[in-house]
C-alpha cells in the first residue's frame, strides 16, 4: 500500500516507521529536513520536504497513487485543508487527520474525514485514571 504522511513529527516518524516496517511503500513530507532525525536508520521510506498544503508538492510526494494520507502536523487548519486535498481533489481512498480541538474533530468527522484526537482521548484516560482510583479507595 502507498501511503503519505504529512508531518514528521512524533507521531508522523511512528506512524512511518510502523507502515515501513510492514513493508508498506511510505513516504513522508515535512517542511522542516531537521524533523527527519527522528526517523531511525532503519526506514526505507523516501523523505521529502515540502508543505502539504502545496499540491506540487503532494504531487511530488506521489499523492496521485496514494492508498493512504495522513496528516499530523502541528496545525488542525493544515491538518484539515490537506486532508480535504487528499480526499476530495486527489480521491485517496483513506484520509486520516489528527486534529488537538475535540470541537473540530467532530467537524472534521461530520465533514468525512477520519479524525482522531489526542486531546480528547488524552482528557478520557486521565479521568478513567482518576475515577479507577478513586473507586479503588471507596
Amino acid at each position: 500500500m502507498k501511503v503519505l504522511i504529512m508531518g514528521c513529527s512524533r507521531v508522523g516518524a511512528a506512524v512511518a516507521e510502523a507502515l515501513d516496517a510492514e513493508g508498506h511503500e511510505v513516504t513522508i513530507l515535512d517542511r522542516n529536513a531537521r524533523a527527519f532525525r527522528k526517523l531511525s536508520d532503519s526506514f526505507s521510506g523516501e523523505r521529502l520536504i515540502g508543505n502539504g498544503m502545496d499540491t506540487r508538492a503532494l504531487e511530488r510526494a506521489g499523492i496521485q497513487r496514494a492508498d493512504a494520507f495522513f496528516a499530523v502536523t502541528q496545525g488542525d487548519n493544515r491538518n484539515y485543508f490537506s486532508s480535504q486535498l487528499a480526499r476530495e481533489l486527489y480521491h485517496v481512498p483513506r484520509v486520516l487527520c489528527r486534529t488537538y480541538d475535540p470541537q473540530r474533530e467532530e467537524i472534521f468527522r461530520e465533514l468525512g474525514i477520519e479524525t482522531y484526537s489526542p486531546t480528547r482521548q488524552g482528557s478520557e484516560a486521565m479521568l478513567k485514571m482518576f475515577h479507577a482510583k478513586k473507586s479503588k479507595d471507596d
